[in-house]
């Protein structure tokens, strides 16, 4: 058999055949290696897990050395430019595209399913204030588990299809509903007669009008955003839906988590990162001064929205938001923060410092200036991912159900405290 590796212990001289799959071995296989009959046997030590697969998954493929993201064989660029999110959304949850009649019928399901319980609208109305959308938004959603008691029959395929309705179409309701929390503003309800989008937008920003129509090119923009968006293989938050999902919960209480992971500054809130940035840096002529600092290691001053842990060329999506970006600058007029995103990314594409590096521009660098310039405040960005995020992480939670050799996530630990040793008595301790 050729498709093995062969390890040698230099401890105790054995060799050991380890079949190759996929380009992977299995971590369990290293528990054969051990120094003597009583070991446990070798483990693999990978914090953050950057070169360990947890799961086979036909969902998304990425390739970050050719800068290729396809869903479900699909690329990226072909997707934002002829499908729209619904559609979308339905590949990387069914596999496959939608017939036409298969469309007008999920699309049906999902208008269907816009409203929410009233008695959801009193639960954020419990919030401060001031509490940050994410906050609320995620806390609704776990919420909801209480209000669909059929969602934890998570092996009854109707069931799963019910629950995969409510959160595509609830899921900008409560976005939408957190953003009217947060300005004061009265709940608006959904309107059948609009686009997914379309709806959205509705919902946010209708005022006294009697029927709200935004305008198309923002409606088609926010589009292609939910569908660069829509997912991204084993990232932080897909890794944690899938993981609290492995517990057998409902999806709610596991789309929560894999929310609360989206919140962090890291993931979610790293476009709103770029602009606080860009804020900083104040005007175009005080790029090369910036750039010198990011190059020499001074504290605080890092290059946001550059570099990506998985692609080491141009994010194929960063592509297609830059294009997107022109379309919606000429409706809403551009962001004055615009001409220093230009000048740092010219700059950093030609500086060998960043370019060794491999530090291109990401899907973070230019979404944010669209969000603002389309009237969204920082706070909402990461509300405003989830939203189209929840299809990756319905799909992949599915996955992961279906799996046979899936069980309830349990990563093992390297201990590095104290060997055994005896209670002391408290009058006893120095």
């Amino acid at each position: 058999m050729t498709d093995t590796l062969t390890i040698v212990d230099n401890r105790t001289g054995k060799k050991y055949d380890l079949p190759i799959q996929d380009g992977t071995i299995r971590a369990v296989d290293l528990r054969q290696v051990k120094a003597a009959p009583d070991d446990f046997g070798l483990m693999t030590y990978d914090p953050a897990f950057m070169n360990t697969a947890n799961c086979r998954s036909a969902i998304t493929y990425i390739d970050g050395d050719k800068g290729i993201l396809l869903y479900r064989g699909y690329p990226i660029e072909q997707l934002a430019e002829e499908s729209d999110y619904l559609e979308t959304a339905y590949l990387i949850l069914f596999g496959e595209l939608p017939t036409a009649q298969q469309q007008q019928a999920w699309a049906r399901e999902i208008t269907n399913h816009t409203m929410l319980h009233e008695n959801i609208k009193k639960l954020m109305e419990g919030f401060q204030y001031d509490a940050h959308p994410m906050a609320i938004f995620l806390s609704t959603v776990g919420a909801m588990s209480g209000f669909y008691p059929d969602a934890k029959h998570v092996f009854d395929k109707p069931a799963r299809l019910r629950q995969t309705h409510r959160l595509i179409a609830k899921v900008p309701s409560i976005a939408a509903w957190a953003y009217r929390h947060s300005i004061g503003r009265p709940y608006v309800y959904p309107d059948n007669d609009l686009s997914f989008t379309g709806n959205f937008l509705n919902m946010l920003f209708k005022m006294t009008e009697l029927k709200y129509q935004a305008n198309p090119v923002l409606t088609r923009a926010l589009d292609v955003l939910f569908i660069l968006h829509a997912d991204h293989e084993q990232n932080c938050s897909t890794t944690t839906m899938r993981t609290i999902g492995s517990s057998q919960v409902d999806p709610y209480s596991a789309m929560a988590g894999a929310a609360a992971a989206l919140y962090g500054p890291l993931h979610g809130g790293a476009n709103e990162a770029v602009l606080r940035m860009l804020n900083e840096i104040g005007s175009v002529a005080r790029v090369p001064d910036f750039i010198k600092r990011v190059k020499s290691g001074e504290a605080g001053n890092r290059l946001m929205g550059f570099g990506h842990r998985v692609y080491k060329s141009y994010d194929p999506r960063a592509k297609v938001i830059k294009r997107i970006a022109d379309i919606v600058f000429t409706v809403t007029g551009k962001n004055p923060l615009l001409e220093i995103a230009l000048e740092l990314e010219r700059i950093a594409l030609e500086d060998e410092y960043f370019v060794t590096r491999k530090l291109y521009p990401n899907v973070d660098f230019y979404s944010g200036l669209i969000y603002q310039a389309m009237g969204f405040p920082v706070e909402m960005f990461p509300v405003l991912f989830a939203i189209p995020r929840t299809a990756g992480w319905i799909a992949q939670w599915e996955e992961m159900l279906l799996d046979p050799e899936q069980k309830i996530a349990r990563p093992r630990q390297v201990y590095i405290g104290p060997v055994q040793r005896p209670y002391i008595p408290r009058e006893k301790r120095a």
